[in-house]
């Protein structure tokens, strides 16, 4: 139901394409990797395509994405939408210095409200407009460049696999759900320990949702300040972007600016736009 609701509100302002076997399922699949892979393959090499916004995150698309053709997006370019488990889609765009959006999926924008609607309208139609953020310190510094990322998880298992190629001079956006902190405490020291952090010169932080302490007590903060202060480059956290209701669009590959003084933090997107 709500991904029929979004795709409502999609149609009100754009010409819509979709496969009916879009809703298909296979377990926790949107059914077979083959099904998947085609309909994305179909719609990177379809010339009136311009944005691929994905219905939901789930689980799954890392199973596909090493086969599909994203090199179409070099003489084609078109936004590929979408958040969480759709990191890995993003990940595959930063690979080839392209572009892409991270915001809402299909379903999610079923069970948002009016504001986000508009923000997801304005990005789509002014995608390098300038766009500034308050957010709040965890480590100070300040640094310029192509913002990346996404979900923590995704960004590890592109890692683990040999997938993930960071822009020379980066700022990494993470979030997660459901993990505890000891997890993101893993997965963080891989990505440092593996030197796949190396380039970054700035971190900004979303949403860690429901990323609840165990018995010891550790909380997702303490976590995420502990692992990262140790970097030395600036980290902001408080993006309202992941899984909580607030998802803000946002451009990856965008060139922009992070500041971190002692008591105030901003994040701006395409810094030299008017």
């Amino acid at each position: 139901m709500r991904g029929f609701k979004g795709l409502s509100f999609l149609r009100s302002h754009f010409r819509v394409r979709f496969r009916r076997d879009a809703f298909d399922r296979r377990g926790y699949l949107a059914g077979s990797d083959l099904r998947r892979e085609s309909e994305l393959n179909a719609a990177l090499a379809d010339p009136e395509v311009k944005a691929v916004l994905a219905l939901r995150g789930g689980v799954g698309a890392s199973r596909f994405v090493g086969r599909a053709n994203f090199e179409l997006l070099r003489s084609q370019p078109k936004w590929l939408v979408g958040f969480s488990d759709i990191t890995a889609l993003h990940l595959e765009s930063t690979r080839l210095s392209v572009a892409s959006l991270h915001g809402p999926h299909v379903a999610s924008l079923g069970r948002s409200d009016s504001r986000a609607e508009r923000e997801l309208l304005s990005v789509l139609r002014a995608p390098t407009a300038r766009r500034d953020y308050a957010l709040r310190v965890l480590a100070t510094g300040a640094a310029s460049g192509r913002l990346w990322g996404g979900n923590l998880a995704i960004v590890h298992d592109a890692a683990a696999a040999g997938r993930l190629v960071p822009p020379a001079q980066g700022i990494l956006f993470l979030e997660d759900v459901g993990e505890r902190p000891y997890r993101i405490d893993r997965m963080l020291t891989a990505l440092i320990v593996g030197g796949h952090l190396s380039s970054v010169r700035g971190i900004v932080l979303g949403d860690f949702t429901d990323c609840r302490p165990g018995p010891d007590g550790i909380t997702v903060e303490q976590v995420l300040e502990e692992r990262l202060s140790q970097l030395g480059v600036p980290v902001a956290t408080g993006m309202p972007a992941g899984h909580d209701t607030v998802n803000t669009p946002m451009v990856l590959g965008a060139p922009c600016k992070l500041e971190v003084a002692a008591n105030q933090a901003s994040l701006s997107l395409f810094p030299d736009s008017d």
